[in-house]
């Protein structure tokens, strides 16, 4: 907000404000200084003492509160993903037991089918995430020909988002392809 200083003498300000720099308790100078404005002028209200670190934190509190309910949002949002990421992959290694079983027998070897497993849901988080980008990329540029100001995230967070969903598909494929690895060739040779 643009802001210009002036002294009582040049100007008189209506809803001003008061700024004292102490090394003190800033409460206890509250008394003193409404004792000298009203000397000053008597009919002067004197109200709302506080310290600059509570203004900046009544100025910040909707930032807060907004980072906080976006930040649940999106923890929420990378749980939805990371239990899609296992439901497909388990999905995938249950109508696969036969294929790992015979795999198994012919002797590859379980780091193999970790690996196959792992490279699988990397590959399905990197489609998902090129997708995403793709799209968000085409809404910014719709959406911002009808708002204003509008832009898209600087390269730093989307980089660090697309690692996070990357590295978060790639633990939550662990637990399916530790499945894939451990699967039994006996009795998935005698399945179906």
């Amino acid at each position: 907000m643009p802001t210009m200083y002036a002294t009582f003498a040049d100007n008189f300000i209506y809803g001003g404000h008061l700024f004292v720099h102490t090394n003190a308790n800033p409460y206890s100078l509250v008394t003193p200084v409404t004792h000298i404005i009203r000397n000053m002028s008597a009919e002067q209200p004197v109200e709302h003492a506080a310290t600059l670190a509570e203004i900046r934190a009544k100025v910040l509190e909707p930032d807060r509160l907004n980072s906080l309910v976006f930040g649940l949002f999106a923890a929420v949002a990378l749980a939805i993903a990371v239990v899609g990421v296992v439901g497909v992959l388990a999905f995938s290694v249950s109508a696969r037991t036969r294929e790992f079983g015979i795999r198994l027998a012919l002797g590859s070897q379980p780091e193999d089918l970790l690996r196959s497993v792992v490279t699988q849901g990397a590959i399905m988080a990197a489609a998902g995430i090129f997708a995403g980008a793709a799209f968000g990329f085409c809404v910014v540029h719709v959406a911002g020909s009808y708002f204003g100001g509008l832009k898209m995230p600087g390269a730093l967070p989307v980089i660090i988002s697309a690692f996070v969903l990357l590295g978060a598909a790639v633990i939550a494929s662990m637990l399916p392809a530790a499945r894939a690895a451990r699967v039994d060739v006996m009795q998935a040779l005698r399945s179906e």
